[in-house]
């Protein structure tokens, strides 16, 4: 047990100690996980331009990775539905801890800091009920496990850190289980919903869709300036397109994005990540439609880009930032879609922008 003579005496090492920044490790502005033609997987920092600062070697494909907000280090997750994170030092490609899920739950993939970097949040599944639970690990304890709260739902697959440390939960709504693979048990039954969740006060707001939309997951978060956008796949089949973006102001009702028919048809019910670019402007991907897609701030259809395989998303110095499949790297700005690099990997889903 920690007692606090030894909690103080660690504070005060790691007060006296040098303090590396992300700048140690190259100024990466993305991270990223890929497959590379050996086979292998990585975790890559990524310049403002796509060029590659680093690469770390990964046992397994990754699913996203959390950023620490201000020292070098990465938390990188195993794919749905995964039981293990990693804890990188981006700066010596080290191994600094080994996180595990507890006994009967399993990660989604994502992760989140808050308390200014000093507590990971972790979004799980308990197998037996089906409950949304997000794991709290303390990072000045070697990312000890201290507690755990609800997150509103089930299947809570994304998370996002808000002003005031108010957490942002993408609650998808389906059920799984590991030792089920990628199987989804309730999809009949499944109810997503967008939470905001504080650590101490806990559940602070629900958001659900209207009937109809009940097979909607929502999935993937991004925010900025008040509002949360949410990206969703369709479980249900598709004679009509369902919406695949959502906006969100806390304490109002959802707007609900669609293109016009044929390229919202054209997306086929899978909106794979979300990013708000600085300007305001919102973007959605699907790899299974080969479209980036663009809305105005007020939810309106904006542009509709075309690129194979195209996934990963996130805010660039202007418009958007994405990664394909097929080891591209392109920027989205001025109404065009541009390759800035290219690499010889296929990338994974997310592209995660470092604060």
């Amino acid at each position: 047990m920690t007692t606090r003579r030894s909690f103080l005496a660690g504070l005060l090492a790691a007060a006296s100690a040098p303090s590396l920044s992300w700048a140690d490790a190259g100024s990466p502005a993305y991270l990223a996980a890929a497959k590379e033609p050996s086979g292998a997987h990585a975790l890559f920092g990524l310049a403002a331009s796509g060029q590659d600062v680093f690469r770390i070697a990964l046992p397994d494909r990754g699913h996203a990775a959390a950023a620490h907000p201000t020292a070098p280090e990465a938390v990188a997750f195993a794919r749905r539905p995964g039981t293990f994170a990693l804890v990188i030092d981006c700066v010596s490609g080290s191994l600094k801890h080994r996180l595990h899920a507890p006994e009967g739950r399993h990660f989604y993939g994502h992760g989140a800091f808050i308390a200014t970097g000093d507590v990971l949040v972790t979004p799980e599944n308990d197998w037996e009920t089906g409950a949304g639970r997000l794991g709290l690990w303390s990072r000045r304890e070697n990312y000890r496990r201290i507690g755990e709260i609800a997150s509103g739902g089930t299947g809570p697959h994304d998370i996002l850190r808000l002003d005031g440390d108010v957490l942002a939960v993408a609650n998808g709504g389906i059920r799984t289980r590991p030792d089920r693979g990628r199987e989804k048990l309730n999809i009949d039954t499944m109810r997503p919903n967008l939470a905001y969740v504080d650590a101490d006060l806990g559940l602070l707001e629900v958001v659900e869709l209207e009937p109809g939309l009940q097979m909607n997951s929502i999935r993937h978060l991004a925010a900025r300036d008040g509002t949360v956008a949410f990206a969703m796949q369709w479980q249900g089949e598709l004679p009509d397109p369902a919406p695949l973006l959502g906006l969100h102001r806390r304490g109002a009702a959802p707007i609900l994005c669609t293109a016009d028919l044929a390229e919202q048809m054209a997306m086929e019910g899978y909106a794979g990540s979300v990013a708000i670019s600085p300007e305001g402007m919102v973007g959605i991907t699907s790899p299974r439609g080969a479209r980036l897609h663009v809305f105005r701030p007020d939810g309106g259809f904006e542009a509709s880009h075309r690129q194979p395989d195209i996934c990963g998303l996130a805010a660039g110095r202007a418009g958007f930032v994405a990664t394909d499949g097929l080891g591209h790297v392109l920027a989205e700005t001025g109404g065009a879609l541009v390759l800035t690099a290219q690499g010889d990997r296929a990338w994974d889903n997310h592209l995660v922008r470092i604060a």
